[in-house]
């Protein structure tokens, strides 16, 4: 005999399946609720997927806000089943994205406070290809930061750079491939070593000076950590990148001065465990998304402005230039 539907249910609550048998509703839209389920877990426990295989922990932890982009396909695909299991299991994902990344949708501060902090910095990796490092270095002049930090600088390129940002940057060091423009004085400036065991040759990626500011004074660092590399057979590939960060780390944790800045392309975003031992030592930012790379279609922030004793108030990516990076401006509170 052909199943009777319960007098008690409702149009749209049982549904024919293709074998002519009645499917009630909390059988429809598993999938997609499991899908959901597991993006949220992915989302708030992140740091358990292990780093061992191919950096996969690394890898998801580099493009984790992206994880969002599966809501609006999960919601389509729930409202098509008339699911109410897959709408309120996608009920999870959302509030584990906000509650991670929510407060960068929040609006900055508003004109009448814009004022209100004590130095803007800009952080930029030029590109030892860029094509008009003049014309960059207009671009980045015009943003009216106190402090600009540049990497992937070539002996080349530096005079271009000098002769623009000098009018308005009396005070600039160079070391090896990164450099910092400043309207303070500088001094006390210097080499940080981050060089990954089994680099040779003139590899240079780290400085460091002390800016005098009005009232303090505070260090600077400027660092580019070594890229890494995604392949099929090796995964993602971050170890060098990862030597590097804890060579930096510990060069921060002896710093003596309470205030500091650091500015650099430091290869990852903020969430990437990779960066733990810098992030550990420093305030990281939570003032906006400020995509930075790549250039063509933004996809992640891996150019980076963190502080100690300081606030970063506002953060964001500036126009393109002729580098396949987007500038990163901040304002900084002490």
């Amino acid at each position: 005999m052909p199943r009777r539907r319960p007098p008690w249910s409702r149009r749209g609550v049982w549904e024919r399946k293709g074998d002519g048998r009645e499917q009630p509703w909390w059988e429809r839209g598993r999938v997609p609720a499991l899908v959901a389920v597991a993006n949220a877990c992915l989302l708030v426990f992140h740091s358990a997927v292990p780093n061992e295989v191919g950096r996969s922990g690394s890898f998801l932890e580099t493009f984790l806000p992206w994880l969002g982009l599966t809501v609006p396909v999960l919601l389509c695909l729930a409202l098509m089943r008339r699911s109410v299991v897959a709408l309120t299991a996608l009920l999870l994902p959302v509030v584990a994205w906000i509650g991670l990344f929510g407060e960068r949708l929040l609006p900055g501060p508003s004109p009448a406070h814009a004022h209100a902090h004590d130095v803007t910095v800009l952080q930029h990796n030029v590109s030892d290809e860029n094509p008009d490092p003049a014309g960059t270095a207009r671009a980045l002049a015009r943003s009216r930061a106190g402090l600009i930090a540049l990497e992937e600088l070539t002996p080349s390129a530096v005079p271009a750079f000098s002769a623009v940002l000098g009018r308005d940057y009396p005070h600039h060091a160079v070391v090896g491939t990164v450099g910092l423009w400043s309207r303070h004085p500088l001094s006390d400036v210097r080499p940080v070593d981050i060089r990954p065991e089994g680099i040779v040759g003139n590899w240079n990626r780290g400085l460091r000076a002390t800016a005098r500011m009005p009232g303090a004074e505070v260090a600077v660092y400027v660092a580019h950590l070594p890229s890494v590399r995604l392949g099929v057979t090796s995964g993602f590939s971050s170890a060098r990148r990862d030597e590097s960060a804890v060579l930096l780390g510990a060069a921060l944790s002896a710093e003596r001065l309470d205030r500091v800045i650091l500015m650099g392309d430091l290869n990852s975003t903020s969430d990437d465990r990779g960066l733990d031992p810098i992030a550990s030592r420093l305030s990281v930012p939570d003032a906006g998304f400020a995509f930075s790379w790549p250039a063509a279609f933004p996809l992640a922030r891996i150019d980076q402005i963190m502080t100690r004793s300081a606030t970063v108030t506002d953060l964001r990516s500036l126009p393109r230039t002729g580098s396949d990076h987007l500038p990163v401006a901040a304002r900084v509170v002490f």
